[in-house]
C-alpha cells in the first residue's frame, strides 16, 4: 500500500497548482498567489495550493525545524482569503516523505488534482531525497501538456527576498514592525483567557492570560502595543511576554494582555492580539512601586503607539 492512496480521493479538476509550506502566507506567498490566480483566470482553472500540516523538516531533520509562524487553521484561512479556491493539506509522515518524486508528481499534481499549470520556484525540490524539481515536473507533464512557471521573487529595497524565516528572525529579535511589512498584515497570537496568579490586579493592571499552547510564533520578551479582539469587541491592549523577572517561581514565557479603558471578565473566552510595535524589553525592577510606575509609562506609550496606528 503507498502512502499516497488517499489522493485517489482527490477532485480531479483543471487546475493551476502551487506547492509550498507556505508558512505565514506573507507578501511573497501572496504575489504568488496572484500570479497563480492570472494564469488561471486566463484560462479557466481552479487555484490549487498544496501545502502540508508540518514543516517537512519536522520529520526529516527534527533538530532544524523552525516553529511555525501560524497554526494550519490560520494558514488556511489566509490562503482562502488571498483568493485560493481550494487548499490541499497534506499529513507529511516519515511514508510520506519517502515517496519518489515521480510517484509524487504523477499520484497528486497530475493524476490527483488535474494540473493544467505548475507555478513552482526555481529552487523547489519534492520527493524522497528531494530528488524532484522543475526539470521533472516539466518532463512528467510534457506528454498531456502541463506547463510549469517559475514563481516570480519578490524582495525589498536591500535586494533580500521575503521569508517566513525572515519574519521568525525579525520576531524573535522584536521587530514587529518589520514583521508586518513582510506579512502585509500584523502578526497574530491567539488563545483562550486562563486564570494567572492575578499579580497585575493587585497592582492596578488586570492582565488576561494566554493560556498554552499560543497560536502563533512567539516574539521576543518584552512589552508590545497591541490591538486586541474578544468578543466584546476591540481594545488597545499593553502585551507583556516574558517570564516576568520582577517575581519569583513564574517558570515559563508567558503572554499577558493589559486592555486598555475597560474592565472585562474574560476566563475562559477567546482572545486574538495583533501585535503593532515593540515598547520595551523586559527588566527586572527593584521593588513593586518601580514597576508601577514602569506599567503606567508603557500604557501611555501603547495609547500614544495606537493612536498613531489605523485599527
Amino acid at each position: 500500500m503507498s502512502a499516497l492512496d488517499w489522493a485517489d480521493a482527490l477532485q480531479s479538476r483543471p487546475s493551476a497548482v502551487t506547492v509550498g509550506k507556505f508558512d505565514g502566507v506573507h507578501i511573497g506567498h501572496r504575489r504568488i498567489i496572484e500570479q497563480l490566480r492570472s494564469i488561471a483566470d486566463a484560462e479557466g482553472l481552479e487555484t490549487v495550493v498544496v501545502t502540508f500540516d508540518r514543516n517537512p523538516l519536522e520529520v526529516v531533520r527534527p533538530d532544524r525545524a523552525p516553529l511555525p509562524l501560524t497554526t494550519n487553521e490560520h494558514r488556511v484561512e489566509l490562503l482562502r482569503e488571498a483568493g485560493v479556491d481550494r487548499v490541499v493539506v497534506i499529513p507529511f509522515t516519515k511514508e510520506v516523505s519517502a515517496v519518489p518524486a515521480e510517484e509524487f508528481a504523477q499520484r497528486v499534481l497530475l493524476d490527483g488534482l488535474g494540473a493544467r499549470v505548475l507555478l513552482v520556484g526555481d529552487d523547489f525540490r519534492f520527493g524522497a531525497r528531494g530528488a524532484g524539481d522543475a526539470a521533472l515536473l516539466r518532463e512528467l507533464g510534457a506528454p498531456t501538456g502541463v506547463r510549469v512557471e517559475s514563481i516570480d521573487d519578490i524582495c525589498f529595497a536591500d535586494g533580500r527576498r521575503v521569508s517566513s524565516t525572515w519574519i521568525r528572525e525579525a520576531l524573535a529579535l522584536g521587530r514587529v514592525r518589520e514583521a508586518t511589512d513582510m506579512l502585509g498584515r500584523r502578526h497574530r497570537l491567539r488563545s483562550t483567557v486562563v486564570r494567572g496568579f492575578q499579580r497585575g490586579r493587585g497592582l492596578g493592571y488586570p492582565t488576561a492570560n494566554l493560556g498554552a499552547p499560543v497560536e502563533g510564533f512567539i516574539p521576543a520578551d518584552g512589552v508590545y502595543a497591541a490591538w486586541a479582539d474578544v468578543d466584546a469587541g476591540r481594545f488597545m491592549a499593553a502585551v507583556s511576554i516574558g517570564n516576568n523577572p520582577t517575581f519569583e517561581g513564574v517558570p515559563q514565557r508567558t503572554v499577558e494582555a493589559y486592555l486598555l479603558d475597560v474592565d472585562l471578565d474574560l476566563y475562559d473566552r477567546p482572545i486574538s492580539l495583533e501585535l503593532v510595535d515593540f515598547v520595551r524589553p523586559m527588566h527586572r525592577f527593584e521593588s513593586l512601586d518601580e514597576l508601577i510606575a514602569q506599567m503606567g509609562r508603557d500604557v501611555d506609550t501603547t495609547r500614544e503607539l495606537l493612536g498613531a496606528d489605523a485599527a
